[in-house]
């Protein structure tokens, strides 16, 4: 299927030779996140109960662990200086960056899929099963995305970075689409009473907006969901 979006030069894109302060510690939370999402049965408890000193802990040792990463330039976008210059170039994927995104991937997928799930469930059956769903379903689909990570079948997670240009746009596109429909969905969580029909509501809502979010992101109308055509150098992110 040929694409009919919007396009990025890479010619025209301001080349970068160094990452200053503020911009490095502005990626610091954005990871800080990813990791704090990892254990998913902790995190749906957090969002079900509130704080309990297990997600705490948790933070603390993300906070240490990624704050460590990021001072050493092994967190992407905390590098002193851009790794990729030329997203056409076969240049390794460091390690770090591998790690990083297929946590990343797997913040995005999981949670996702097994809200999708837990929707459908109550919607069919008129029950919740979302903790159950977690407390068996996380695991196992986060070993499945770490494998695909662990094997580079993942955008942005390659052995080599040669596909940046393209995979850059997957990665963010998909972070758009779900960041907006999980938001809208906690919105209706909190605001519209517990029944059938309002469980249906919240799954038309989330089914929609993640749709047309993609789309969206697909068409490149999203900040960094454009591809970038090869010419001169770049800096991505």
């Amino acid at each position: 299927m040929s694409y009919t979006g919007r396009v990025e030069l890479a010619q025209e894109r301001k080349l970068r030779s160094s990452n200053t302060r503020l911009y490095r510690a502005a990626h610091w939370p954005l990871w800080i996140w990813v990791f704090f999402l990892a254990p998913g049965p902790l995190t749906f408890r957090l969002f079900a109960k509130g704080f309990h000193p297990g997600n705490l802990l948790w933070l603390a040792v993300v906070m240490v662990a990624t704050g460590i990463a990021a001072i050493r330039g092994s967190l992407p976008g905390a590098e002193p200086r851009p790794y990729i210059l030329r997203f056409d170039e076969d240049k390794p994927n460091p390690l770090y960056r591998r790690v990083c995104y297929t946590f990343a991937w797997n913040a995005v997928l999981s949670f996702a899929l097994l809200n999708l799930s837990g929707l459908l469930v109550a919607v069919i059956s008129g029950v919740w099963y979302l903790k159950q769903i977690y407390d068996y379903g996380y695991i196992p689909l986060g070993l499945l995305i770490l494998l695909l990570g662990a094997t580079g079948k993942l955008p942005r997670v390659r052995p080599s970075t040669r596909g940046e240009g393209t995979e850059r746009r997957y990665f963010y596109g998909s972070v758009w689409s779900v960041t907006l429909a999980q938001t809208i969905l906690l919105v209706l969580w909190k605001l519209l009473p517990r029944t059938h029909s309002a469980d249906q509501v919240k799954l038309a809502a989330y089914v929609a907006v993640l749709t047309l979010a993609g789309l969206a992101a697909w068409r490149g109308l999203f900040p960094r969901t454009r591809p970038i055509l090869p010419g001169e150098s770049m800096v991505a992110d």
